[in-house]
């Protein structure tokens, strides 16, 4: 199971943002995608900090209450971020993701950029896959 890699389970259309978008954009990004966060990156794909839904909230908030409307993704994203490579094992990423904040990793080149991004329920099902396949070798 160790030899089954996080770039042949990725999503490889991820949701991203630039710098320069508003929270308001962004958020609507994330409703219209249904994804929980995302990379962001500069105009060369180069992964350059990280937005989340809980990120988003917490501006909105800010903004609904004090009735400031325009913030930038600059200001929020995350800039120190937990990114993976394309031949991290599944197993360890998973491992990694039980002690972890982050739902979902960018995943990229040894450049820093971006190839896809991985989350929880494709680990989950990445496992099973491989757990089902196995037990069908033993019962055949």
């Amino acid at each position: 199971m160790e030899s089954l890699q996080v770039h042949d389970h990725m999503n490889r259309r991820p949701v991203t943002f630039t710098s320069d978008m508003t929270v308001a954009q962004a958020v609507e990004r994330l409703l219209e995608t249904k994804q929980t966060g995302g990379p962001v990156i500069d105009s060369h794909s180069k992964v350059i900090g990280f937005l989340s839904e809980q990120d988003c909230l917490v501006q909105m908030i800010e903004s609904s209450y004090y009735r400031e409307q325009v913030a930038h993704v600059k200001d929020i994203m995350k800039t120190e971020v937990l990114a993976i490579k394309p031949y991290t094992s599944v197993i360890e990423l998973a491992q990694r993701m039980t002690s972890e904040k982050p739902k979902v990793y960018p995943i990229v080149d040894d450049d820093g950029y971006l190839l896809g991004t991985i989350n929880r329920s494709a680990l989950l099902n990445a496992i099973d896959l491989q757990l089902r396949d196995g037990y069908k070798l033993r019962t055949s």
